[in-house]
């Protein structure tokens, strides 16, 4: 658009932002977003200006004092084929802007930092794959691809950074992600764009952009002490899924060793992905999609584990790569046991460093 006049253009975006009512452009997706907004606008001006023009030149030109009698006048089959397939042919084009614009901000590349935001009423919580944990706050490096997985505690929210132009709802029970890259280092608003109860207005945040060097300095200091793998490697062997879900032939439950985004095929004969809905899904109702090979037995943990500890659980097992961590696992929780239950009856102490249960 600067191409109109680069005067001009700096005065409409300097106003624009001094006013509030247009954010910067801080990240690769909105620039893309802004031109096709200001075509649509354009294009909208464009069409008011041609329709309006029309009303007024054709009630001039066919007034009653001009036309006192009637005349009929023949339809043009070559003039109604003309305005109906050029606007036709306007709208498929925005139709295709959009769709390729929509595909690239809800498909992130591979190599995305993943960040898991849970709204609830009325805040937004958000935990870093390293461990670290914010309150209506996201720090994020710049130049880095972030995948943000966004789940509702309670009621439906909208996730939306304005300076980025993205936004998505945060829906109960059901994973949602959004992309973005971030290019200017600052400090830019998060808001919730759906009205979620009384305070709705107050589950407002911030988003931290920094250089990657700050961002390495302040994840080190703000980390928990264990990565959200670590918790959920923990979770895991507290509720005893290793006992069913081993590795081992025999084997009650399936193996999760690199289970992680390959097809599975189920009982019904349907194939899924295992991705990170999945994993949600079998573990809080676990009867609804099972797995080929294996009995329904597997109980339902629907109101036993907490939105935070789902997200530990999906991303131990997206890290699971052999059976050997499960082994691991599974000998430390029995050793555990075993230590506990002789500390009980007063026979031997817990060794040095293991903490008591």
């Amino acid at each position: 658009m600067s191409h109109i006049s680069p005067v001009l253009w700096e005065f409409l975006v300097h106003w624009l932002k001094n006013f509030a009512i247009f954010p910067p452009e801080a990240s690769t997706i909105a620039p893309y977003a802004d031109a096709l907004y200001f075509a649509l606008v354009g294009m909208t001006v464009t069409g008011l200006i041609l329709v309006m023009t029309m009303v007024l030149v054709f009630a001039i030109r066919y007034r009653q004092e001009r036309h006192p009698e009637a005349v009929q006048i023949e339809g043009s089959t070559l003039l109604e084929a003309t305005w109906t397939l050029i606007p036709l042919g306007i709208f498929l084009v925005f139709f295709v802007w959009g769709a390729l614009l929509y595909f690239r901000v809800f498909n992130a590349p591979p190599n995305s930092m993943n960040v898991y935001v849970v709204g609830k009423q009325w805040m937004w919580k958000v935990e870093h794959q390293g461990g670290q944990h914010e309150i209506n706050a996201l720090h994020i490096p710049e130049g880095v691809p972030i995948q943000v997985t966004l789940i509702s505690q309670d009621v439906f929210h909208s996730f939306s950074i304005p300076a980025f132009r993205v936004k998505r709802e945060a829906i109960p029970g059901r994973y949602t992600t959004v992309y973005f890259q971030a290019t200017t280092p600052g400090k830019y608003h998060l808001f919730c764009t759906q009205y979620c109860g009384t305070n709705h207005s107050g589950m407002i945040g911030w988003v931290y952009v920094m250089t990657p060097a700050d961002y390495r300095a302040w994840a080190a200091e703000n980390t928990s002490g264990a990565s959200l793998a670590q918790n959920g490697e923990r979770l895991f062997a507290s509720m005893g899924c290793n006992a069913c879900h081993s590795g081992n032939a025999s084997a009650r439950g399936p193996n999760l060793a690199n289970v992680y985004n390959t097809r599975i095929r189920l009982t019904d004969g349907s194939t899924v992905v295992a991705n990170e809905a999945y994993i949600r899904e079998t573990i809080l109702n676990p009867s609804t999609q099972v797995p080929a090979g294996y009995a329904p037995i597997m109980p339902t943990y629907q109101g036993q584990i907490s939105e935070d500890g789902l997200i530990d659980l999906v991303e131990y097992i997206k890290t699971l790569d052999s059976n050997y961590r499960i082994q691991q696992t599974l000998n430390k929780s029995e050793l555990s046991s075993a230590q506990a239950s002789t500390v009980g009856v007063g026979k031997t102490p817990l060794p040095q460093g293991v903490a008591k249960p």
